[in-house]
């Protein structure tokens, strides 16, 4: 059911308090476009939210967004009680993130997004399924696992090129067990702000 005027204000005014990147017009907006996204959605929700697949064709269109395995793990992101449906409160605070996060923000958004299973480590089997959906130009005689696996290598013994850099990662693999914990991520992003998306764009660029 819509929502009264006296009850969006208040809802607005709650948002903005919480969702500390935008101001309170900001605020208003996006809650604006949280209503005309839930009129596409599926009525499951009963207005209170919208699915996955509005969510994945919004980011698309919005910011070009469009591997399927990162837009899935940003809405995870998102969908903070995992109940399929990214409410009013979680899209606001979620886009104050992805749009305007700090850098420590940001770094912990992209490591959740590239830890796939959620153990707290991106392991090798992770690099590789973020790395294979980046890859996107492969000689047609070589096997586009061979090349994926090659990346991951690179990336685990620091022996990336420069030519490489967005996609391999210059981190110390301290145990030599083929997973990266946050504390090497977070040192290697402070380190060269440019591996911040190493395993694959997750974040909107500055357009």
């Amino acid at each position: 059911a819509a929502m009264s005027r006296k009850g969006v204000k208040a809802l607005v005014d709650s948002l903005a308090r919480s969702a500390k990147h935008f101001n309170k017009s900001e605020v208003e907006c996006l809650v604006k476009l949280f209503d005309t996204l839930v009129a596409r959605a599926s009525s499951d929700y009963a207005g209170a939210g919208f699915d996955r697949t509005v969510f994945r064709d919004t980011l698309h269109s919005a910011f070009g967004m469009t591997d399927d395995v990162v837009l899935d793990r940003v809405f995870s992101t998102f969908d903070r009680d995992n109940d399929g449906c990214i409410t009013v409160v979680e899209w606001v605070e979620g886009l104050g993130v992805l749009l305007r996060g700090t850098l420590e923000e940001k770094m912990k958004l992209c490591f959740t997004i590239y830890d796939l299973n959620g153990d707290g480590y991106i392991s090798r089997e992770e690099m590789f399924q973020m790395l294979k959906n980046s890859l996107l130009i492969q000689p047609a005689d070589e096997e586009p696992d061979e090349g994926i696996k090659d990346l991951v290598e690179i990336a685990l013994k620091k022996m990336a090129s420069t030519y490489l850099l967005c996609v391999s990662f210059l981190l110390q693999d301290h145990d030599h067990d083929g997973k990266l914990s946050f504390t090497d991520f977070e040192k290697a992003v402070r380190d060269e702000n440019l591996l911040l998306e190493a395993f694959g764009p997750c974040l909107p660029d500055i357009k």
